[in-house]
């Protein structure tokens, strides 16, 4: 078994789209109007709109995560999350090296889902 995917339903998908576009840095694929994706190394960041799951009958919830972080890996936190320009209730935790090493910054998308932009730490050289 390969991981595929992680898909975020919305009822914003042109919002969550743009937010997304912003933090990878591209364009995304939209094969349909109710679906767009990130297509990269080792995953793919899926979003749908609500209709691509109606047949669920209310099993998934736009807007309602409070579990799970949509995480990214970037050459530089401070510049990423400056580039944003996020703030106030959008903002998580500002850019700092937490516990384990990773410089982290936490920020909420247009659903308020949270997303990591992290570095991991540098290797010293030390064995």
């Amino acid at each position: 078994m390969s991981f595929a995917s992680i898909r975020i339903v919305t009822d914003d998908l042109d919002g969550l789209v743009a937010f997304y576009e912003r933090v990878i840095g591209q364009r995304a694929e939209r094969p349909a109007p109710v679906f767009a994706q990130f297509t990269g190394p080792g995953a793919t960041l899926a979003i749908a709109g609500t209709a691509t799951v109606a047949m669920l009958g209310g099993a998934l919830t736009p807007a309602t995560n409070r579990s799970v972080f949509v995480e990214f890996e970037v050459d530089d936190v401070d510049g990423a999350f400056a580039e944003l320009g996020l703030t106030g209730e959008d903002v998580v935790l500002g850019p700092t090296t937490m516990p384990w090493g990773n410089r982290s910054a936490l920020v909420r998308d247009p659903d308020g889902n949270v997303v990591n932009l992290f570095t991991r730490p540098e290797s010293d050289g030390a064995a």
